[in-house]
């Protein structure tokens, strides 16, 4: 059992995390009262103490000391308190990961994550499906490691290197790192996970845990999509664009879908929605038309008609220039080469697409992502998938993760409609079938894991 002691002096949270007896936080905490108090030993003396300690006695998780400082600060005596509890997190956990034969299944017994510095540790309360939790076959599932991704639940301890100011208890919801070679116990379907620290999302009241979790993966696709390979300056998200331009968001029904579209569409005097100020147009089925519209697209076509892309383009006066493809088969990217207009433009997928279909225009520039990489972390999985670490891209989408933050809490963003299912993690297999069949369609999977009271 791994216990975290969580102490309040004044409005800090303080964590100590030991596997070990409490005498040693007894000691801390007088040593911090002889400072407040009398004023010895020097604050540096008592860092460089501590971190003594901490490394005599081989405390693995200790992750306070970037924040003792504070206790320094001159604060009115009548804010001094010190409220001690424990957070008791088990040493293994239930959740789904692939077994030998590299099919999922459920384990009562897998490793509770360690929490990096830079990462936030979640007691998971409800788990959402994607379209890459179907793709996860072959040797791209890696034997032991838990699975998944998407996931909204409660704080139970912050990582030393966390700039972001996290409550323990507070409700969040984020991406973690599902099937990683290099992070097997990382995974989102399991009772405790971990999550970029900088990227995590507070959970507005207003909102469920279960709405929470369609949210990740779109907005994690979104900013890599939108603002990163298309490279269209993230201001617009609190600033519109003077002069809008239409982009083509194929396959608007889908949450990533839906995502793309609530950050592009042209801010309406009715509704004050602050957005990039561009057109959004879309594609999807006849009977998601008025679904799309809800959203913010400004005209939606049929995918299946024979001549979309004649249609879209014709709309646009030959003018798009950009496409985002959410789907991203052949068929689909098809129909986006044949809306871009005359002078050419960008095509964002959401996979490797067929290296033929590019070759047709060569005035299209080509480009794909993948939600992972908004992590900063290695990808380890198979070619083409694999890449190297790239922080800068991390840090670079704080920005948009904070604004995001703020239009949760206003209100200003719309969640992915969320099929609720009960059934726990046992329930989440079941759902990656239904998926792989193409049987879902404008909803997202989502399954309670913890009752929410």
């Amino acid at each position: 059992m791994h216990t975290y002691i969580q102490m309040q002096i004044g409005e800090s949270y303080v964590l100590w995390s030991s596997t070990a007896n409490l005498c040693r936080l007894s000691w801390v905490c007088l040593r911090l009262l002889s400072v407040r108090l009398w004023g010895k030993p020097r604050p540096s003396g008592l860092l460089e103490y501590t971190r003594r300690r901490q490394q005599e006695y081989s405390v693995q998780r200790l992750p306070f000391l970037p924040r003792l400082t504070f206790f320094f600060r001159p604060l009115p005596n009548s804010t001094i308190k010190m409220i001690a509890r424990t957070i008791d997190i088990p040493l293994t956990q239930k959740a789904i990961i692939a077994g030998p034969d590299r099919n999922f299944t459920v384990v009562h017994d897998a490793p509770v994550i360690d929490l990096a510095p830079n990462a936030i540790l979640v007691k998971v309360h409800a788990v959402a499906l994607n379209p890459v939790d179907t793709k996860l076959t072959g040797d791209f599932v890696t034997p032991g490691a838990i699975f998944g991704f998407d996931c909204a639940g409660t704080v139970v301890a912050v990582g030393s290197a966390v700039r972001k100011r996290w409550v323990i208890g507070e409700r969040v919801c984020g991406s973690a790192c599902g099937m990683d070679p290099e992070r097997p116990s990382g995974g989102a379907f399991a009772e405790y996970t971990a999550l970029p620290g900088e990227l995590a999302l507070r959970i507005p009241d207003y909102m469920s845990f279960e709405d929470a979790a369609t949210l990740p993966t779109a907005l994690n696709t979104t900013v890599l999509a939108v603002f990163w390979s298309m490279n269209i300056p993230m201001s617009l998200i609190d600033k519109p664009a003077e002069k809008s331009f239409p982009i083509l968001v194929y396959g608007g029904s889908t949450s990533v879908g839906t995502m793309v579209i609530q950050m592009l569409k042209r801010p309406d005097e009715a509704d004050f929605l602050r957005r990039a100020g561009l057109r959004p147009i879309t594609t999807c089925s006849p009977k998601n038309f008025d679904f799309v519209k809800s959203f913010g697209a400004e005209a939606v076509f049929d995918y299946r008609s024979p001549s979309c892309g004649a249609d879209i383009k014709k709309y646009t006066k030959n003018g798009l220039g950009y496409a985002i493809d959410c789907i991203t088969e052949e068929s689909s990217m098809k129909i986006c080469y044949a809306a871009i207009g005359r002078a050419g433009g960008r095509y964002i997928g959401m996979d490797p697409f067929p290296a033929h279909v590019a070759a047709t225009r060569k005035i299209v520039k080509s480009d794909w992502v993948v939600a992972f990489r908004i992590t900063g972390m290695p990808c380890n999985w198979p070619a083409p998938f694999t890449s190297d670490a790239d922080p800068e891209l991390s840090e670079s989408a704080i920005p948009f993760f904070d604004s995001v933050e703020k239009l949760l809490a206003d209100g200003q963003i719309k969640t992915h409609p969320a099929k609720v299912s009960g059934g726990g993690l046992e329930a989440v297999i079941g759902g990656v079938d239904l998926l792989r069949r193409k049987e879902i369609s404008a909803e997202k999977l989502v399954y309670t894991t913890i009752s929410e009271k």
